[in-house]
């Protein structure tokens, strides 16, 4: 996943994780976290699944590495991966030293548990030996200590940055991104803007915890929608209890948004009511994957009944919809095909590979 082109011109300097450049007015390429322990990865299967994730437009991974038999897998894992693989590390600096003798793309270390500076010294300094960024993730939940009774959690947030970013420029080190993370949509919106009017770092945008899906599908398109509506961020997670794949779709779809380009396939879907006479739920589930894995600009629209379909899915590039004990298939408005229902799969598919 790379390529990205210019926005907008931004006061953030670029940082590369691996071939990705992030900042600089390239188009904030969108990451997710594993969600399963490092112990027992199965290589090839981490690879489908990897190459899946890619398919629906993420650019950046994360792993969580908690212990060296992690640290080795990921290790191993980024040796055979071509996209960009990330090592988040906390409270053991020694972690973060042996993903570095790997092609781990970027460390992510929390100034609230990483202890002495030194530790961060000797981070830093194979970092800039391997030409690896550093990401500075700071949380509401894991704050340095003088810091966590700070009645403003985003100031606490913004100055555990800075104090973080300062001994890192101590050390002349430059390739850092820095992310500021609460729960709460205010705190996040306000240690953003505050951090980006004084630094040219390159901002990886989120709300931590976010919650179940469609909860923390609100909230963080209300705050990374507003934040990159004003230049501000560079690389955005949309951090929910949910799958890898549902995290990927809602932050490409948040930064199509933002950005008014789209670089994939779009699904329009009706929602659903007593009148529908075709399952679009199911269809959609069952097709979302390979329609957001269309990498060109295109418009999918899946209507339950005549009265959503054509008509109003007529700007679609292709459709499908009931009718009756039909189902419809149609392109910008016009049916080029009827079938029956239980066909409907393999009819739609022959089309979506005409389109």
């Amino acid at each position: 996943m790379c390529g990205y082109t210019l926005l907008m011109a931004k006061n953030t300097r670029v940082v590369m994780v691996g071939s990705i450049p992030v900042g600089g007015g390239h188009r904030q390429p969108v990451q997710t976290m594993w969600k399963e322990p490092l112990h027992g990865l199965d290589i090839e299967r981490a690879l489908d699944t990897i190459r899946r994730l890619s398919a629906l437009g993420c650019g950046i991974l994360r792993f969580s590495v908690p212990d060296m038999h992690s640290a080795d897998a990921l290790g191993a894992l980024s040796k055979a991966c071509g996209m960009p693989l990330v090592a988040d590390i906390h409270f053991d600096w020694r972690l973060a030293l042996r993903c570095l003798d790997y092609p781990i793309a970027k460390i992510r270390v929390n100034p609230g548990n990483l202890g002495a500076t030194w530790k961060l010294k000797e981070v830093a300094t194979k970092a800039a030996d391997k030409g690896v960024p550093i990401r500075i993730g700071v949380n509401s939940g894991s704050m340095p200590k003088d810091l966590e009774g700070l009645p403003d959690r985003a100031e606490a947030l913004v100055q555990a940055a800075e104090r973080e970013l300062a001994a890192l420029d101590e050390l002349g080190f430059t390739q850092v991104i820095v992310s500021m993370k609460a729960s709460g949509v205010d705190d996040t919106l306000r240690c953003n803007r505050a951090f980006a009017a004084k630094h040219d770092i390159p901002l990886h945008i989120g709300v931590t915890e976010a919650g179940p899906l469609v909860q923390g599908c609100v909230r963080s398109g209300v705050a990374m929608h507003a934040l990159l509506s004003e230049g501000i961020g560079d690389t955005i997670r949309v951090s929910l209890s949910a799958a890898m794949e549902d995290e990927v779709l809602a932050g490409r779809e948040i930064v199509a948004l933002a950005s008014g380009r789209r670089d994939g396939a779009d699904i329009v879907s009706c929602p659903r009511c007593g009148r529908a006479t075709f399952d679009t739920h199911a269809f959609t589930e069952r097709w979302r994957e390979r329609i957001y894995g269309i990498r060109k600009p295109l418009t999918v629209a899946v209507m339950g009944c005549v009265v959503n379909g054509p008509g109003e899915g007529k700007h679609a590039d292709l459709g499908i919809c009931g009718a009756g004990d039909k189902v419809l298939i149609f392109k910008h408005g016009q049916i080029i095909r009827t079938c029956e229902a239980k066909d409907a799969d393999t009819v739609f598919g022959e089309e979506l590979s005409r389109v």
